[in-house]
Order: C-alpha cells, then structure tokens, then sequence
C-alpha cells in the first residue's frame, strides 16, 4: 500500500516548484503554497513516525528545513533559469553568443557549488541531533519523495504536452 502522502501527490499532480529538481519549478501561487505546506506536513509525520523521532527532534528538523527550505528553492529556481537561458542559446540553427553561454555555464557552476554548500550545512546541522542512521533514513526519504515527485511531473506533462516556456 501506498503511503498517504505518495496519494496527496498523486492527486494534486505535484505542481509546486518545492519538489522540482529536474524541470521547471513552478511560480508559488496560493495554491502551490497550501500544497506545499500540506506535502510538507504529511511528510514530516511520515518523517517523525518511520524515523521515530522525538518532538525536540522533530522541532529541530522543522526549524533546520524552514531555514534551508527557501534558499534550497531560490538556488533551484536559478538553476532552472540558466538552463532555460543556455537552451535558448544552444538552439539548432542559431548561432549561439560565446559570452553569454560562458556566461549561463558560469552561473550554473555557481548555483551547484552553492547547492553543495547548503547541502553540507544541512547534514552538518543534523548531525547535531539526529543519529547518523536517521540521518541516512531522512535523506534517502527526501531523495524517494523528490523523484516520485519528478516521476509524476513528467507523466502529467506526457498526458497534457509540454509547457509552454517563458
């Protein structure tokens, strides 16, 4: 049986930018936001009971993520927009300007230095109260949940066709 927050995606499609790591996130509508927030929260309790968590560990968790969460989203928004922007660059038949692709490919190598910061500063701030077996536990949770996300992503963009771009 599935677990109830694979369901909650399942049903909302998974539109929030929050889970995006390969495509496009999407701009934080209200909507996006109360979903979100609602993935969020089933999954913390999945978190706390599968990891069994105490409550002044789960309060950390939820103060380390509110913390990371936002700049984790910026960096993959950034991410996103140089890749859409070396894309455009790299269209067949179009000549493409050398130092605006040095340019994107600067950017790009940036944001993911910056994303492996964070991520060091993430499990270095759990380390500090979670085992390192609930530590291992959360990350491989986090990485199933995001490619779940992915996976639902790309059937719903096969069923409905590609996106258009900005």
């Amino acid at each position: 049986m599935r677990t109830p927050w694979i369901w909650l995606l399942l049903a909302a499609g998974v539109t929030t930018g929050a889970l995006a790591q390969d495509d496009a996130p999407v701009a934080d509508t209200t909507g996006a936001e109360l979903l979100r927030t609602e993935i969020e929260r089933r999954f913390a309790q999945r978190l706390q009971a599968d990891l069994e968590l105490t409550s002044e560990q789960m309060t950390k968790l939820r103060a380390t993520q509110d913390r990371i969460g936002p700049r984790r989203r910026a960096l993959r928004r950034q991410e996103f927009g140089y890749r859409l922007a070396l894309q455009q660059q790299m269209r067949p038949g179009v000549a493409a300007n050398d130092d605006s692709v040095k340019a994107y490919m600067d950017g790009l190598q940036r944001v993911r230095g910056e994303q492996v910061a964070l991520d060091q500063d993430e499990d270095r701030e759990l380390s500090r109260y979670l085992t390192p077996v609930q530590r291992a536990r959360f990350h491989m949770m986090r990485t199933r949940l995001l490619q779940r996300a992915n996976e639902l992503r790309r059937e719903r963009q096969g069923r409905m066709g590609p996106r258009p771009r900005p």
